[in-house]
């Protein structure tokens, strides 16, 4: 395996860890997607432009990514992915937070519950593909 095989991971992640710095060096908040969606009604309105902005910006790359006509690894029911995100939600609201709150920014702040809750999230996904790959 090359490096060029890396290098998109390697800058997504890169921007994703740039990302989360100039929100917490400019707005004081933490880069979790979780808490940034959840409080965006709730948000009074100068909070709410910056969520906004927020999510957008992460939709943009997703967006461009489906116009290069890029095809999925697999293809999966409507249903799983209901219950999938179901899931994701139930266990955000557990560990009040999620990948990117607790990976991202609670790992980089030295948090201990953030990397508790890490590698919960890391050893359910590796369940998840087990399952999906092997099972299903």
């Amino acid at each position: 395996m090359s490096l060029q095989q890396f290098a998109p991971q390697v800058l997504g992640g890169a921007l994703i860890g740039l990302g989360a710095a100039v929100l917490l060096l400019f707005n004081g908040q933490i880069a979790g997607i979780s808490g940034i969606y959840g409080r965006l009604i709730r948000a009074d309105f100068g909070a709410r432009h910056w969520r906004l902005a927020f999510l957008i910006g992460l939709l943009i790359p997703a967006t461009y990514l489906l116009l290069q006509h890029t095809t999925p690894i697999k293809t999966v029911s409507v249903g799983i992915l209901a219950l999938a995100g179901l899931l994701v939600g139930l266990g955000t609201g557990i560990s009040n937070g999620c990948t990117s709150g607790h990976g991202v920014c609670g790992i980089a702040n030295l948090s201990p519950r953030s990397l508790i809750a890490t590698l919960l999230f890391m050893a359910s996904a590796i369940v998840t593909v087990f399952v999906i790959r092997h099972v299903i």
